[in-house]
């Protein structure tokens, strides 16, 4: 580096004064021409022109060398500005990748929303279709009335129950008038044996007292010892109040409600913590819940006295008589009816034959229309037996029932 200084400094004097040999000589070691004053002096004008140059040589040195460091800035600058132009183009390539990500992704977005609206106007259609299809109408009294005439038999409940609803009719108009009533109790208590109609009925009960505003509903629930009672204690009454909340604004229907109260002597029984809070229940909603208890005929009597809120509750006993024969036969006749199924006179002489013999060999476990309905389920699956066998089908074939059939369904 000295060197280069030094190389600098003669090429500068050198430019300065045009006597390179003077120059050169004055560059000499001093010693050589301290002999002569005037030699000193041209050597001391050498040294200030060597000094002039040296700070004119600095002075640019020192320009280049901030220049060069502004180049060399600038330079780091452009070096940071490219780098930081590259980080731009990448990130510009990421947004773009991720803009096209966000376009397939609304594509898939609108494609979904599309199939969306699509199963939407579907449902909608459809749901449309069935609102637009009208509700079941709710039957009036006389509807109703009708519907219980033209059930077999039980020609005492019909009164019965045409005698309980004109009561209630009459209460009403003189509750309107603002006229007396005596306490009243709607719940019932129906005896007699299996097949005799006492669920239908019920069932026609529970509309016939919506439609005059007795009930707000007039649905029909239906239960036995198994949906009241639970196994253990304390669950029988959380089930109990279960059931009846499901039936408010109806008929609470309890069959074979015997078995809720076993006989003396059997133990403690979760039976009748269901008819405690039964009765609790009945209380509770007197004004919107009828309870109708079911059952043969002996049972039910020892039941009701078995508590005495039973007694004080259940005041309205309708007693069904067993189908004698012709009204059983009427029964099969109106299943083969409805189901088109026609007896040749060889099959409808044995059938009356059939139920004669077996109303008046009855027992304890006869079972009445129920009876009468598997008699029929038998003859139709005799029947399909027989049929299936034929090459051709004709109508008839498909609808006509013989002796032959009955006789083999007798048998099962």
């Amino acid at each position: 580096m000295l060197l280069n200084t030094v190389a600098l400094l003669t090429e500068r004097l050198m430019e300065k004064n045009p006597r390179k040999e003077d120059l050169e000589r004055n560059l000499k070691p001093a010693g050589s021409y301290l002999d002569s004053l005037s030699s000193f002096a041209d050597l001391l004008g050498s040294i200030r022109q060597a000094e002039d140059a040296a700070k004119e040589l600095l002075q640019e040195t020192s320009t280049g060398s901030r220049k060069t460091g502004e180049n060399a800035a600038k330079t780091e600058n452009t070096a940071k500005t490219t780098e930081n132009a590259a980080k731009t183009t990448e990130n510009a390539a990421k947004t773009t990748e991720n803009a096209a990500k966000t376009t397939e992704n609304a594509a898939k977005t609108t494609e979904n929303a599309a199939k969306t609206g699509e199963n939407a106007s579907g449902t909608t259609g459809e749901n449309a279709s069935q609102s637009s299809e009208p509700e079941e109408k709710l039957q009036t009294v006389e509807e109703l009335m009708a519907k219980l005439d033209e059930l077999v038999g039980l020609e005492k409940i019909k009164q019965n129950v045409k005698s309980l609803i004109n009561y209630v009719k009459i209460r009403k108009l003189r509750d309107e008038e603002k006229l007396p009533n005596p306490p009243l109790s709607l719940h019932m208590v129906f005896m007699g044996n299996p097949g005799t109609g006492k669920t239908t009925v019920a069932r026609i009960l529970s509309e016939l007292y919506r439609a005059i505003g007795v009930l707000s509903k007039g649905q029909l629930v239906e239960v036995d010892r198994s949906g009241l009672v639970a196994g253990f204690v304390g669950q029988t009454a959380i089930k109990t109040t279960e059931v009846v909340n499901s039936a408010l604004g109806g008929i609470l229907f309890i069959d074979e409600a015997y078995s809720l109260a076993p006989d003396i002597g059997s133990g403690n029984d979760f039976g009748r913590e269901a008819i405690e809070s039964l009765l609790k229940l009945m209380e509770d909603h007197r004004d919107d819940l009828i309870v109708i208890v079911a059952g043969y005929s002996d049972q039910m009597e020892r039941f009701i006295s078995s508590n005495p809120g039973l007694e004080s509750r259940f005041n309205r006993y309708f007693m069904f008589e067993d189908y004698n024969s012709e009204e059983l036969f009427d029964i099969f006749s109106t299943m083969c009816k409805k189901s088109e199924y026609v007896l040749d006179d060889d099959a409808i002489e044995f059938a009356r034959e059939h139920f004669k013999e077996i109303y008046d060999y009855r027992d304890d476990n006869f079972g009445n229309a129920r009876h009468v309905r598997n008699f029929f389920e038998n003859i139709v699956s005799v029947h399909s037996d027989r049929v299936s066998g034929h090459e051709t089908h004709t109508r008839e074939d498909l609808t006509i029932v013989i002796k032959e059939d009955l006789e083999k369904a007798a048998l099962f």
